[in-house]
């Protein structure tokens, strides 16, 4: 019997497909455009923006097919595992109105997936913002996303013979896919990149922490679409997905607060921004299969783990992660996707039953390691390869004027 389209199940993905698309236009424009220095927020809602064009093309010709050409196969044990998707579905080849994933058009899914392709560049941004060449960061997305997106894309979430799927592993929304591969090329990208210039003795205040709230807000609620919607359906795991969203970066968000109050004497709003943004990062890869006490020590974990990251670890390191892109989704990612191979059992209130927590804590900790290994190893390939073809940086000057003026002869503000 061929597969029936539902109508509430298409409603909640096209709602849920609109939220994720706003979260990176204009949710983490904003979030990011608010923490940068005055003569630098046109450049990075620049690249927020350039970036979702160019994946939006890039996904439309291959991008899609490389990813899920192999969605729906029907296969046994004997079938091969895989690591690449194929090219049967270029240019959307046989998308049509009739044609259907699961209980929803496949072009309401083909255009939910983009924007998961859309954003995990985008969150890369943050790793090296204020002091990379325009030309140089579509270069790197482009071929980033080709390179390592699509295959983990494919290995995840692109049909039963990807290798990842086929191990059992869970990444319900993006843990592995999203936030590790992000993450970890975002710690790349600072290192190989280097740091601001002044950095780390010239103090270098964001610009206007309002329209980083603003931001931050927009996130929260975009990311509603992001885990539930990644049920592709209007059911109870979406329903569970939802409450798990608000809980984590709620518990997160009052981790971190409590932490900077104890040890500096006052919350700041940025510190409670940034712990709820850890708190989605965290729930994302568990958001379908934990319960809401999982949620809890999830949000309680990434509040703690991110402030180490964004703040001991990074001095520690020395790097200029410029608005804590690894901090915060590297090490948001990497603890949510090893908690839920513990917080997915019904022993800890989640939602799968018999689970050997032992050895899904292996498969977790398996595709988690090789995802974060492959992302950072091709990250710095191609940095390396375009700093020796084109340069990654302005010229000092350029740099020090601002890239609002220097690369896009534009200001956001009148002085």
């Amino acid at each position: 019997m061929e597969p029936a389209i539902q109508p509430a199940d298409t409603a909640w993905l096209l709602t849920a497909t609109a939220l994720v698309l706003f979260m990176t236009i204009p949710g983490l424009a904003i979030f990011y455009g608010g923490l940068v220095r005055t003569k630098n927020v046109l450049s990075v809602l620049m690249q927020c923006m350039a970036i979702t064009a160019l994946v939006t093309v890039l996904w439309v010709v291959y991008g899609y097919s490389v990813a899920f050409d192999q969605l729906g196969l029907r296969v046994d044990a004997a079938s091969p595992t895989t690591y690449f998707g194929g090219l049967s579905k270029l240019f959307l080849a046989g998308v049509t109105n009739g044609s259907v994933v699961g209980t929803v058009p496949e072009s309401v899914f083909v255009t939910f997936q983009m924007t998961f392709a859309i954003i995990t560049p985008a969150l890369i941004i943050g790793a090296f913002a204020e002091r990379m060449k325009f030309s140089a960061m579509l270069w790197f997305s482009a071929l980033w996303v080709t390179l390592v997106y699509l295959p983990v894309c494919h290995m995840v979430w692109g049909g039963p013979t990807g290798w990842m799927a086929r191990l059992g592993v869970f990444d319900f929304a993006g843990g592995i896919v999203v936030h590790i591969t992000a993450g970890f090329s975002a710690l790349v990208a600072a290192i190989v990149v280097g740091r601001r210039d002044g950095y780390p003795h010239t103090p270098m205040p964001p610009h206007s922490l309002t329209l980083t709230v603003v931001g931050t807000g927009m996130l929260w609620v975009g990311w509603f679409g992001f885990n539930a919607g990644s049920a592709v359906a209007a059911n109870g795991q979406a329903a569970m997905a939802m409450l798990v969203t608000q809980i984590s970066p709620a518990v997160a968000a009052l981790t971190w607060m409590s932490i900077e109050w104890a040890r500096f004497g006052k919350p700041s709003v940025l510190g409670f921004a940034t712990g709820a943004i850890a708190g989605l990062a965290a729930i994302t890869p568990a958001s379908g299969t934990v319960g809401p006490a999982g949620a809890i020590a999830i949000g309680m974990m990434s509040g703690a783990a991110c402030f180490f990251g964004a703040t001991s670890l990074k001095r520690w390191g020395g790097y200029d992660d410029s608005l804590d892109a690894f901090g915060v989704h590297g090490v948001g990612g990497l603890l949510g996707t090893l908690a839920v191979g513990v917080f997915a059992s019904e022993r800890f209130g989640g939602q799968v039953a018999g689970l050997d927590v032992a050895r899904q804590l292996q498969v977790q900790a398996l595709c988690a390691g090789v995802t974060a290994l492959w992302s950072a190893g091709v990250s710095y390939l191609l940095l390396k390869g375009l700093d020796a073809a084109i340069g990654l940086r302005p010229d000092e000057a350029e740099e020090r004027h601002g890239l609002d003026l220097s690369l896009h002869n534009e200001s956001g503000y009148n002085h």
